[in-house]
């Protein structure tokens, strides 16, 4: 089957055709970027799957747009977007990691300010955060990566602030027991 296409429509469309119907959602954008980034890749864990993540759930927002009443709390619609979304791609996701008793890499050597070491422990503590329930790891991120208190992380969530006091009281006695953290933190 062949599908006609109109190539002179496109040409006398010209710039104009290149105007979005929300200039408010495209500065939003611009303003916003880095920090709906940074939170993606909270709860990613990578820098590439967080931008995929954060431009579906701008995608979702911009489809909204219109029914979005208060413009002032979108970055608490994008986040609900950003976790929801997140959510769903957890419940979908094929396994194609597979756990190891032993590392590949040798134990970091303990010391000062090597910055080695500090990527380590960087990275050893974003492998424990991964470990971490879904609902623990949403509140721990919002919490202290993204400094909200317990009552807007509660707000974004849609809990209780006892719950999030719980449950980041959980996930911390979780990373304390962390044995990699231990390992690294010697």
């Amino acid at each position: 089957m062949t599908t006609l296409v109109c190539t002179s429509a496109s040409k006398a469309a010209g710039p104009a055709a290149q105007t979005l119907p929300y200039p408010s959602f495209s500065s939003y954008v611009r303003a916003r970027q880095p920090v709906l980034l940074r939170t993606a890749r909270s709860l990613t864990g990578n820098p590439s799957d967080a931008e995929d993540l954060l431009q579906t759930a701008l995608a979702k927002t911009y489809v909204a747009w219109e029914r979005i009443e208060d413009h002032r709390a979108l970055d608490g619609y994008v986040r609900r977007a950003l976790l929801n979304t997140r959510t769903s791609q957890w419940r979908k996701r094929k396994v194609d990691e597979f756990a190891c008793d032993e590392l590949p890499e040798p134990d970091p050597v303990p010391g000062g300010d090597d910055p080695a070491e500090q990527q380590a422990l960087r990275d050893a503590m974003w492998r424990a955060i991964m470990r971490l329930p879904a609902r623990q790891r949403a509140m721990l991120v919002l919490r202290y990566y993204e400094d909200l208190s317990e009552v807007q992380t509660a707000e974004v969530l849609g809990v209780s602030v006892g719950t999030v006091k719980s449950a980041v009281s959980r996930a911390l006695g979780k990373l304390r027991e962390d044995a990699e953290l231990g390992l690294v933190r010697r």
